[in-house]
């Protein structure tokens, strides 16, 4: 691996476990100012001070994110964008360059590629050029992989298997998926990978306990970490959820540990 891209990586992954948890927070983009993400600079401040080791912003928003205090947190900036109100929402389309990324000071770059869609060819033609402007810089590129639409089931093993080996094929640094229910499944989806898989957080889950324990059988199988959103940033102690589950990721505890820490 190229030493920029070893470098920046190293600002996103914690070195003694080799994983990281990931919070995304562009979701302004998509579903407007919801829920925790209203005051950014609040949320990102929780989360860092959670454990973090890194959040997910668009390129206006960038400044929220710097902190000249505390304990620090990785930048990764979200190179595609589609909005809830587009005919099809599944279509991403780049609004973000690497070099963009660069000047803001990124420490890695991520775009959204949703395998099965209608635009999947013109979304794979955008993940081969972001990912060579990548290897060009020496920026780090975290590939967002989905199996979505065309009545495709999205945690089907056979799909997220096939959308994970794409992003790794086209060269992603790192590959963030779906949880596909289970251990084994998902060992097997992360197997299938050369490169470290993160799981996603997907929708607001009503039970705190089940958010723990997919992220703990998520590790079990091999995951390299989580890239949780909603089910950090809405939880009602954004800092105390970011520690529950970095304590998953990062210190082998049970969900059942995690849960008590929270109580």
């Amino acid at each position: 691996m190229e030493i920029g891209k070893r470098i920046r990586l190293e600002r996103i992954l914690n070195r003694k476990s080799g994983n990281t948890v990931i919070v995304p927070l562009d979701h302004g983009v998509s579903m407007g100012p919801i829920k925790g993400i209203v005051d950014l600079r609040k949320t990102i401040n929780e989360v860092a001070e959670g454990g973090a080791n890194a959040v997910v912003v668009h390129k206006g928003v960038v400044a929220f994110g710097h902190r000249g205090y505390g304990k620090d947190v990785g930048l990764i900036l979200h190179l595609s964008a589609s909005t809830k109100l587009a005919p099809d929402p599944n279509e991403k389309v780049l609004v973000a360059s690497v070099e963009e990324a660069i000047k803001l000071g990124a420490d890695a770059v991520s775009v959204h590629i949703n395998i099965g869609s209608n635009t999947e060819a013109e979304q794979l033609m955008k993940l081969g050029k972001i990912s060579r402007d990548c290897r060009e810089w020496g920026m780090p590129l975290l590939a967002m992989m989905y199996p979505r639409g065309n009545g495709l089931n999205q945690f089907d093993e056979k799909a997220v298997a096939l959308a994970v080996r794409v992003g790794a094929e086209l060269g992603a640094d790192i590959v963030k998926t779906n949880f596909t229910g289970s251990v084994e499944s998902f060992r097997r989806v992360a197997e299938g990978s050369p490169v470290p898989v993160v799981v996603a957080g997907g929708e607001k889950m009503d039970s705190v306990e089940d958010i723990l324990k997919m992220v703990d059988m998520a590790m079990e199988a091999g995951a390299s970490g989580v890239a949780i959103g909603r089910n950090i940033f809405q939880a009602e102690n954004p800092m105390k959820m970011t520690q529950a589950i970095s304590m998953i990721v990062h210190e082998n505890a049970s969900w059942k540990e995690a849960l008590e820490f929270l109580a």
